[in-house]
């Protein structure tokens, strides 16, 4: 399973905008490489373009939603890693294993270039000062410290149950963002969200029974 070892490859010269009168600030970046995230057994692996899709203009100076999105999702993303990184001392069934690697191998890389985004935008490199609580999805640190004790079997339905919930939070704010923001970056990033923790809900709701 060599995909649990999979190192995304970076590349943070992602699509950027500006608002100054330089004529150039406006396109593209043609050198912009993309984020490449490994995908699960048998799956290609995901691409982040830094560039828009065939079609779509680039966006205008990104606004106050995809800002908030961007930042909150570290702070999601950064969870969701440090649930996953006890899995390979404390599940029981080796499908949750696979599975907590699969996550963190993906959403490590996409904090960096989201922090990168961020960076190249002049908006700081951090989650910001938003309630991190608030977010959807969001384990509590009660739910947190819970998981940590539990191991075996136990410890594997917790991490299901949460990562479900985790998701799901971020689903519903990527699907918000899609109706609110107008950067290219963050609507590709809300949009390979929802695709692909919509798959590993049906996965990990199958792996619980149901």
């Amino acid at each position: 399973m060599g995909w649990r070892r999979g190192v995304a490859v970076l590349a943070l010269g992602l699509a950027v905008t500006g608002c100054s009168g330089d004529p150039g600030e406006g396109a593209v970046r043609e050198s912009a490489p993309p984020v490449i995230v490994p995908g699960g057994p048998g799956e290609p692996a995901r691409t982040l373009s830094g560039a828009p899709s065939s079609g779509v203009r680039p966006s205008a100076a990104p606004s106050e939603a995809d800002r908030a999105y961007v930042q909150m999702m570290i702070a999601h993303h950064q969870q969701a890693v440090e649930m996953t990184a006890l899995a390979p001392e404390r599940a029981a069934d080796a499908q949750v294993r696979g599975l907590a690697a699969r996550i963190g191998a993906a959403q490590g890389p996409e904090i960096t270039a989201m922090r990168g985004w961020l960076e190249r935008n002049g908006l700081g490199s951090g989650s910001g000062g938003h309630d991190h609580a608030a977010m959807p999805g969001m384990a509590t640190p009660e739910q947190m410290a819970a998981l940590r004790a539990a191991t075996g079997g136990e410890f594997d339905r917790q991490f299901l149950r949460l990562m479900i919930a985790h998701h799901e939070g971020a689903v519903s704010m990527a699907t918000d963002l899609l109706t609110k923001g107008v950067d290219v970056f963050a609507q590709e990033m809300a949009q390979d969200v929802i695709a692909t923790q919509t798959a590993e809900i049906k996965r990990m709701r199958a792996m619980l029974g149901g």
